[in-house]
């Protein structure tokens, strides 16, 4: 992997394809053994996590649905501190197993603020994957069910992430160079 320019600023290589290939299949495996003989829908929050769902369900071996959600909530390399829901959701939840899934849980407040209106469509469970997550950045209590990589509190692009809306393409993960 080499370094890569997105927009104005330079990425150095942090997560190769084949480190987070690795990574889901092992996340699919636990996944599956879960939520085995249960009514599972995964939830993928678009823009960013839609590689990472995709290749996450490629690997379930149980029966399981998959809708999307557009959640928006960053800017540049920041966050707003605003959720906005341009895509809504428009399955029926009652009685199913949610399993969202995430490209990065960073602040927290996307999922914090999404939370509470998912909840109210009764579904029999609610859990939380995500590929990416920033210990460090978390300012928001979420308990967050299956991690991919724990990060530091750094900006990355590349599988599904972006920098206003370049880098998702690339297969491997960069972080900014400092």
């Amino acid at each position: 992997m080499e370094r890569i320019r997105v927009h104005d600023k330079e990425f150095i290589p942090y997560l190769s394809e084949q480190t987070i290939q690795d990574r889901i299949a092992e996340l699919a495996k636990q996944i599956s053994v879960d939520f085995k003989d249960r009514n599972v829908l995964f939830l993928g929050i678009l823009n960013g996590s839609f590689i990472f769902a995709a290749d996450l369900f490629k690997r379930i071996t149980i029966p399981a649905a998959i809708s999307f959600i557009k959640l928006v909530s960053y800017k540049g390399t920041s966050s707003t501190g605003t959720v906005i829901t341009s895509i809504g959701l428009e399955e029926d939840l009652s009685g199913k197993d949610v399993i969202i899934v995430e490209d990065i849980v960073d602040t927290g407040k996307t999922l914090t603020e999404f939370l509470p209106s998912l909840v109210k469509q009764n579904p029999n469970s609610v859990r939380i994957c995500t590929l990416l997550q920033k210990p460090e950045a978390l300012q928001y209590p979420l308990d967050v069910d299956y991690i991919g990589f724990s990060i530091p509190n750094k900006f990355v692009v590349g599988y599904g992430l972006d920098y206003d809306g370049l880098g998702r393409n690339y297969a491997e993960i960069f972080q900014l160079a400092e």
